[in-house]
């Protein structure tokens, strides 16, 4: 007898369930987020799908990736999710076109964010994050609601961000995108303080970031318009 084949949907669900955990297992092997620190996410029909609260990445399997559904609940027998979800959501609603979330705890953004310093636009590529620096939002206990509300106001016009006292964050199109972005945090930062331990250096001004973010509309391989079909 044939294997009846899962549906459509159902199978885009475990495929993406797979990704969050490939994408959380990336981020701890990288060292972006030692042992179980950092959280990922992603959208999903009727809510997202968010890592479990204190599970080991190296361990993590599809199936235990939670469902938070829209109004906050998950199904039965679930585990409980990241300490984070209220983070993660306000993401969300502050960026309503980011379809993924990563939140990590890696060496060089946490030492700036522990010193209370964002990463200015002493190299032009603080524009990926979307704005002419990548800033600090201000300190609250992890997990509550007023850090989720802090990291939102702070991510209004930006894609990445640092969060004093703890780490960064980033979104994006995809998890793939959001695993760049704080890739890219990280290595940021790690420039930054080599300026600084030199006694720091000049900082582009607005024209000139105005001129980078302008011109990464355009940068890399884009879509090209659909070509519009000849009536006969």
């Amino acid at each position: 007898m044939a294997e009846r084949r899962k549906p459509a949907r159902e199978e885009a669900g475990t495929a993406l369930r797979r990704t969050v955990v490939e994408t959380a297992q990336t981020m701890s092997r990288e060292g972006l987020s030692p042992g179980r620190s950092g959280n990922v996410s992603a959208r999903t029909d009727g809510g997202i799908l968010i890592t479990p609260t204190g599970l080991a990445y190296d361990g993590l399997t599809p199936e235990q990736i939670v469902l938070v559904r829209d109004d906050g609940t998950s199904p039965a027998g679930a585990l409980r999710p990241s300490s984070e979800l209220p983070l993660h959501l306000a993401v969300y609603r502050a960026r309503p076109e980011a379809q993924a979330v990563v939140h990590c705890h890696s060496l060089n953004a946490t030492a700036l964010a522990c010193a209370g310093r964002g990463i200015p636009a002493f190299h032009y590529m603080v524009a990926v994050a979307g704005g002419a620096d990548i800033p600090v939002a201000p300190y609250a206990t992890f997990g509550t609601p007023a850090l989720a509300e802090s990291v939102a106001a702070t991510l209004a016009e930006r894609r990445a961000c640092l969060l004093a006292h703890h780490g960064q964050i980033a979104c994006g199109k995809d998890l793939a995108s959001a695993l760049d972005l704080a890739r890219d945090v990280e290595v940021l930062a790690a420039q930054y303080l080599k300026t600084l331990q030199i006694g720091g250096g000049p900082i582009l001004g607005a024209d000139a970031m105005a001129e980078v973010l302008e011109r990464f509309q355009t940068y890399g391989q884009q879509k090209k318009p659909a070509r519009k079909s000849r009536s006969r």
